[in-house]
């Protein structure tokens, strides 16, 4: 009976295993609300990890699941689905395109990922699209006009050098840096060393409570940048490529040289000198007769080229199952340059400026158990950067040689060169002629990251720890040479020959190199807690961070650069909500730095920020429902900055030699007794002063900000105001008294201080007109400084301080204009401190009213170079498979000087070049007009002042007549593209084709027009920023 019993009971659960077991084949289409079949679509087995399938073309899948199981449908820009499967062996799935609300938009913040409606501190988050829509190698050069906060301007476009100089709200101090952090998926990285199509998001911390979780590093905010990461489902693979045409925005034009000759004889007679060229000279040279002799060259047409080329492929590919999950991208970028290269050498090297670029990514993410999240992280990049042997000196010769001063060639074969010096050479033999040197840089980042779930403890709380190990070096290889040059002498012999002076000897090719290398490490330890007790939502999070920078290649022998600079603190942050309508966050950072003594290593930085929803009370539900979102915020802060320019000042050095003028000089040693006694002995000098009561630079910050969502999220905006004070900024103390007893080298302390203050902010405005999706945005930055205190010489007058005016103020002469006559020189105040005066000479006026015009006078005028306003707007539609997108980018509160030889014409005699433009509207005296047969102009308000040949002290002052207006408007990206029917790219098994077009930087509005403003160049010597035109195509499989 036993035995019986035991048969039936085995039996019994033999059955019910087979019944719970019992698997189904489900299949079915997956389409959208048009009824267009959707590829890729995941279809998984909720709560079974590795169980899933993937829609094919036709949006077909099919799957083997047990009866009773939940199958998820997600597709991106989809709501996901879940549907619960019975024993029904067909499952059809229509799936509705997501509504993303502004409320649900998520975050990436120094704490991690939170709704923007929880965010209490000023925060930008950019659209990675936005970026990608300016094709450039540097991700920084798409910053401006796109990133509300961020002030930026490109100063080069010479490829491998063709980045922006950014600042987040600006510069808020004279210290030694106002640079911002820059992490990529927490590690800090380069953000030009970024494939942009690796980025999932980016995001700008501004403000004290967002950044102080980063302690000293985050002192002039943080950008913080995630890459993408692989999702579960059918391997997925993207590529792009792109071909770009280069051609120049704007480069100075200067006239020919007969036009050059003729003016150089006008600053000759204007001043009474005789003329350089006879009339049958200037024949001869306007015929060509004697090129030799008499040249006249478009060094610009013999050296550049109309464009360049850029060429970009990436293709990355992601996919995985529930376990494990993978994202892998290879890059490639090639920029070429706008020089013209000799055909004889182009087979041996390369002397055109370029640069190429490769990089790699593997992201992989490891669920070892339902709880733990393993992150393992390998990328880095490969740079070659090659230019000419004299590439530095190219387009400062360039733009100085005159048409007339050498020819390319001469007949004989002989290269001219207009002097000895590197940049007076002939600037096609600079760019071809003298070697090349390449630049190597090898990046290589790796990391690793744990997140372990510890729900076991307390629901809600979380572990996470990082590391990171990331090397660089670079390797410079010069191989130069110089060839033997000449030039000729004024008049040939008495034989009719042609004499010709050395100017350097030949220097044969010499090969040199220089290495460097570094690596840093990074550990991070971070402990999350997030809960929810009904309408109480509370959260904290303590970290603790370390990192090492070494220096590894070409240490040197100060001891100091083998000890590696470290970072050390602990930080926390606490935040509560009651029901997502009132808020409040406090943030603190304890930091220790190397660069203190003890007692001043370690700081405290508090910061805390509040936020009231309104939108979320009663009274505005009821009455107002079309306002989603208004919420009113304020932080506080307080954030330390331990960049000071060098390493332990709290320690003294001493020397046999030290700097005097950036030369090294030996010390004399020391002379005992009276002076001229002769009893002198070597000895040693203080080449640093100990300055042991240096620490932290401290930034006070104040934020007020508004966040709104109206209207369904159709109009969304942000404006925050910003007010920042920097104390103790530390500067060397260079105006003691002498009787302090201090040479040759001076105590330093943290006694500057600067205010800074502005606002930023962004809208949009999404409206669907028909089957149009139409998006109206712009955003815009304005920071203003002023130095508070700074040790400084006494002055005079007050208002030849620093203290009281911006960072880097502009400071000159106030112009009134040019002198009319030699009564109205009589008639003003006396103005001879740099030299006689003529009619037609820039006039000035008497600021501090002693009746002298001198430095005495020299005020405040302008701004800086750098912007303090950049601003964005454009408009995008999408219309079927059309989209188009318009940006434009402009700057403002910008002003620089303009000088050097280009500007002041014949300023250094017969070197350098005259700017077109510039020069048309000058002051011509009557008698000097007669002699040469043009046009007089003697009016005072004439744009350029009487010519002068080897220079004019007067008229050279820096002042507002050569202050130029650096404000520009330009159109920075038209894009138009094109995405094929789905119809169409399903037939050839694509997910998705997209061609496309975008011309960058196409037009220009600016005041100033000799060359590109956003440079902010003195002299135009800078290799020009460049107009693109790229075609695209993107792939999807």
């Amino acid at each position: 009976m036993k035995i019986k019993n035991f048969i039936t009971i085995c039996l019994l659960l033999v059955s019910v295993a087979t019944f719970a077991q019992k698997k189904i084949e489900v299949t079915g289409v997956v389409t959208d609300t048009n009824k267009e079949p959707l590829v890729g679509v995941n279809v998984t087995v909720k709560d079974q990890a590795g169980l899933g399938a993937i829609t094919d073309i036709n949006g077909r899948y099919k799957i083997s699941i047990e009866e009773f199981s939940r199958l998820v449908f997600s597709y991106i820009g989809f709501d996901k689905q879940e549907v619960l499967v019975k024993r029904q062996q067909v499952v059809n799935v229509i799936m509705k395109e997501s509504e993303a609300s502004e409320l649900d938009e998520v975050v990436i913040t120094g704490t991690g990922a939170q709704k923007k409606l929880t965010v209490t501190g000023a925060v930008t988050t950019v659209n990675v699209n936005d970026l990608k829509a300016n094709p450039t190698a540097n991700l920084s050069n798409a910053l401006a006009g796109n990133v509300a906060g961020v002030l930026a301007m490109q100063t080069s476009g010479q490829p491998g050098k063709n980045t922006s100089e950014f600042w987040i709200r600006g510069i808020s101090t004279f210290g030694a840096d106002n640079s911002a952090l820059v992490l990529v998926d927490g590690f800090e990285r380069s953000l030009d060393e970024i494939n942009i199509e690796d980025v999932e998001s980016f995001t700008v911390l501004k403000d004290a409570s967002t950044t102080a979780i980063y302690g000293p590093r985050g002192a002039n905010g943080v950008v913080l940048i995630t890459t993408k990461h692989g999702k579960a489902g059918k391997i997925n693979i993207s590529a792009k490529v792109e071909t770009s045409y280069n051609t120049r925005t704007i480069t100075p034009e200067f006239v020919d040289g007969y036009t050059h000759a003729r003016m150089m004889n006008e600053a000759r007679i204007t001043r009474n000198q005789e003329p350089i060229y006879q009339n049958d000279e200037l024949e001869i040279l306007r015929l060509g007769l004697d090129p030799d002799l008499y040249p006249n060259v478009d060094w610009k047409d013999v050296l550049l080229k109309d464009g360049a080329m850029t060429y970009r492929a990436n293709v990355n590919m992601n996919g995985g199952g529930s376990t494990a999950r993978y994202f892998v991208s290879l890059s490639y970028i090639s920029e070429e340059g706008m020089y013209k290269t000799d055909e004889a050498v182009r087979k041996d090297y390369n002397t055109n400026p370029g640069s190429q670029r490769w990089n790699y990514r593997l992201n992989t993410d490891i669920d070892i158990t339902k709880t733990t999240l393993v992150k393992v992280g390998v990328s880095g990049s490969l740079k070659k950067r090659n230019a000419p042997g004299q590439g530095g000196n190219v387009w400062a010769s360039l733009i100085n040689q005159s048409p007339i001063s050498i020819p390319v060639m001469y007949s004989n074969g002989y290269v001219p060169a207009f002097g000895k010096e590197d940049d007076r050479s002939n600037p096609w033999v600079l760019a071809t002629q003298t070697g090349y040197f390449e630049i190597w840089e090898n990046k290589v980042q790796t990391n690793i990251s744990l997140e372990q779930k510890l729900d076991f403890i307390t629901k809600g709380l979380r572990f996470e720890g990082r590391f990171g190990f990331d090397t660089n070096n670079t390797n410079e290889i010069s191989r130069k040479k110089m060839p033997q040059t000449w030039r000729a002498e004024r008049f040939r012999n008495t034989d009719g020959e042609i004499t010709f002076k050395e100017q350097r000897t030949e220097e044969k090719m010499t090969q040199s190199s220089i290495s460097t290398g570094n690596r840093t490490e990074f550990l991070e330890a971070i402990l999350h807690y997030n809960r929810a007790f009904k309408a109480h939502h509370v959260g904290g999070t303590l970290k603790y961070s370390q990192d090492a920078y070494r220096t590894t290649v070409d240490i040197g022998t100060d001891i100091k650069n083998g000890i590696a600079k470290r970072h050390m603190g602990l930080a926390g942050r606490a935040s509560y909500n009651w029901n997502y309508r009132y808020f409040v966050d406090f943030n603190f950072g304890y930091n220790g730095s190397e660069n203190f003594a003890d007692g001043h290593r370690f700081g405290f930085f508090p910061a805390f920020s509040l936020a009231w929803n309104i939108a979320e009370e009663k009274f505005i539900k009821k009455h107002l429902e079309w306002m989603n979102m208004f919420k009113l915020r304020y932080s506080y802060g307080k954030v330390g900055n331990d960049k000071l320019g060098e390493r332990f000042p709290y320690l003294y050095t001493i020397a046999k030699s030290y700097k005097e003028n950036d030369k090294d000089v030996t010390f004399p040693g020391w002379n005992w007794g009276d002076y001229g006694y002769g009893n002198s002995y070597d000895g040693m000098a203080y080449t640093q002063l100990a300055s042991e009561n240096v620490t932290w630079e401290i930034a006070t910050k104040h934020d007020i900000g508004v966040d709104l969502s109206l209207f369904n999220d159709k109009f969304t905006a942000t404006v925050d105001y910003f007010h920042e004070q920097r104390d103790g900024i530390y500067m060397e103390r260079k105006y003691l008294p002498g009787i302090v007893g201090i040479v040759r080298s001076n105590p330093k302390a943290n006694v500057g201080s600067v205010r800074s203050q502005g606002f930023d902010g962004h809208f949009a405005y999404k409206q669907k007109i028909n089957r149009v999706n139409l998006t109206v945005r712009g955003n815009f930055t304005y920071s203003k400084n002023e130095i508070l205190e700074k040790d400084e010489e006494n002055t005079v007058y007050p208002y030849q301080t620093e203290a009281g005016y911006r960072v880097n103020q502009a400071k000159g002469l106030i112009a009134l204009g040019l002198f009319k006559d030699y009564d109205d020189i009589r008639n003003s105040p006396q103005q001879t401190a740099w030299g006689k005066v003529q009619p037609g000479d820039i006039k000035y006026k008497d600021v501090n009213g002693d009746g002298v015009i001198n430095d005495g006078d020299k005020v405040a005028i302008g701004a800086t170079t750098k912007p303090n306003l950049i601003y964005g707007f454009g408009i995008s539609a999408q219309w079927k498979g059309f989209d188009f997108n318009v940006h434009f980018q402009g700057a403002g509160k910008s002003s620089f000087f303009i000088n050097g030889s280009t500007v002041f014409a014949f300023k250094d005699s017969q070197w350098g070049n005259v700017l077109g433009n510039l020069v048309a509207n000058r002051w011509v005296d009557a008698d000097t007009a007669a002699k040469l047969g043009i046009p007089a102009n003697e009016d005072p308000n004439a744009s350029y002042p009487r010519l002068s040949y080897g220079g004019n002290d007067n008229n050279q002052q820096k002042s507002t007549f050569w202050l130029k207006n650096g404000s520009y408007l330009r159109l920075k990206t038209l894009e138009v593209g094109y995405t094929l029917p789905k119809s169409i790219v399903n037939k050839i098994k694509f997910n998705n084709i997209r061609v496309f077009f975008i011309g960058t930087n196409l037009l220009t509005f600016a005041k100033f027009k000799e060359w590109d403003p956003e440079l902010g160049s003195s002299t135009g010597a800078e290799y020009p920023l460049s107009r693109v035109m790229t075609l695209g195509l993107t792939v999807n499989i």
